[in-house]
């Protein structure tokens, strides 16, 4: 009976314990303000699961189980563990290689394989995305750590690629022009890195001007819509036609 109380105590206050220790922990972690919350949350986790194994020893023990039994058990039921888990394993191994290569954080706009979200959470077994149209993406962390990943804010600047038809009757010098001043009045444009203007295509219809220009990266969706729309109100101003596909038919009487 006294076993069987000072056991259910043990219990209790080794689950007391570690909540205790979640708990300071947590706020030491914030407190500290060097980790991102992808690491927070391995620590928290790392931590949490060694202090069950602990409390399992620790009853075990109680039990009257000699220690090198309980090693014994721990090292079989990790083996079992790891045998059953090995996908999970992965997981976690992705997780851990991800947390400390930081190949992207919360936040972060990615891409990886057919996915193109932002970052919304780090776990050790899972990544989840939020994509541009709202859905919510998870994505094995052993998946990640195999995959090539495209991060797209990871730099301070991004290059916004734009393309537009001009008749073969324009003057390119005028063209030029035209988009240079679009670029030079924006204020989502960069001065520097330079715009590049030049012809890439030389289509059925239409001469394919390119304008490979520079942004900060949070702006890249406006800088891109607002210079597809401003060279358009351009052209028109200065009368540089946009050529379209048109079909003429003669009848004859």
């Amino acid at each position: 009976m006294i076993r069987l109380i000072s056991i259910v105590s043990l219990i209790v206050f080794g689950f007391i314990a570690i909540k205790v220790i979640q708990y300071i922990l947590r706020k030491t972690l914030k407190k500290g303000g060097h980790l991102d919350d992808a690491m927070h949350t391995f620590v928290l986790s790392a931590v949490r699961i060694t202090c069950y194994i602990i409390l399992i020893a620790a009853i075990l023990q109680n039990l009257g189980v000699h220690m090198p039994t309980i090693v014994a058990v721990l090292g079989a039921m990790g083996a079992a563990i790891a045998l059953a888990l090995k996908d999970s394993l992965a997981n976690v191994a992705g997780g851990v290689m991800i947390i400390f290569n930081h190949p992207f954080n919360k936040g972060d706009l990615i891409s990886v394989g057919g996915d193109r979200g932002v970052v919304e959470q780090i776990d050790l077994f899972l990544t989840t995305l939020k994509t541009l149209d709202g859905k919510m993406v998870t994505i094995p962390n052993g998946v990640l750590n195999t995959s090539v990943i495209y991060n797209e804010t990871g730099g301070e600047i991004r290059r916004v690629e734009c393309r537009f038809g001009v008749s073969y009757e324009s003057k390119l010098s005028d063209v030029r022009k035209v988009i240079a001043e679009v670029c030079k009045k924006s204020d989502l444009i960069l001065d520097d890195p330079e715009p590049f203007i030049g012809v890439v295509e030389h289509a059925d219809s239409a001469v394919i001007v390119e304008v490979l220009a520079y942004c900060k990266t949070a702006d890249l969706l406006a800088a891109k819509y607002h210079l597809m729309e401003a060279v358009k109100v351009a052209f028109e101003e200065n009368e540089i036609e946009i050529p379209y596909p048109h079909v003429e038919v003669n009848l004859n009487s």
